[in-house]
């Protein structure tokens, strides 16, 4: 792994939001740590003894909501408590095509069933699809096209009745 290719790993997890990624190969360990300050250290040592290997952390606590969500009014929070929520899996970037030259997976209104392509998420440069684990109808897509996402972010709301 060169230096630019570390260099781009730590500007993607800034800017995903993870609190620290690990990530061990044959010969090189390389830990990253972002702090609440938005500092970025790494720890890099050579050589390892382990087999290969990649551990993504998410984020010890959640960041505080903004003020707007938490004042939201609660018929809207009693409304969307009906919905199934579909998070991320994984951090990466969230694309809603497979393609830029290709139509959207789904859109609000779009009927879905268990194993439905719904978004791609991309991390290191790897495109991850991400399927439904429910049927049911898209109510709302929470995430905009092009976006970092975290683990355990909600993407999408589902009516599943």
């Amino acid at each position: 792994m060169d230096l630019k290719e570390i260099q781009n790993l730590i500007k993607f997890v800034a800017k995903s939001g993870a609190s620290e990624v690990k990530l061990e190969m044959d010969d090189v360990k390389i830990t990253i740590k972002t702090g609440s300050e938005n500092e970025t250290t790494i720890v890099q040592q050579m050589p390892v003894a382990s087999a290969p290997m990649i551990q993504q952390q998410a984020p010890a606590l959640a960041a505080p909501a903004p003020a707007a969500e938490t004042a939201a009014p609660a018929s809207a929070a009693s409304e969307d408590s009906k919905y199934v929520t579909i998070k991320s899996p994984i951090i990466g970037t969230f694309y809603r095509k497979p393609s830029p030259d290709k139509p959207m997976f789904v859109e609000v209104g779009t009927d879905i069933k268990e194993g439905d392509v719904l978004c791609v998420i991309e991390a290191m440069k790897l495109f991850n699809e991400i399927e439904s684990e429910i049927s049911g109808k898209i109510v709302k897509i929470l995430v905009d096209d092009s976006s970092p996402v975290e683990f355990d972010q909600p993407l999408f709301l589902v009516d599943p009745s």
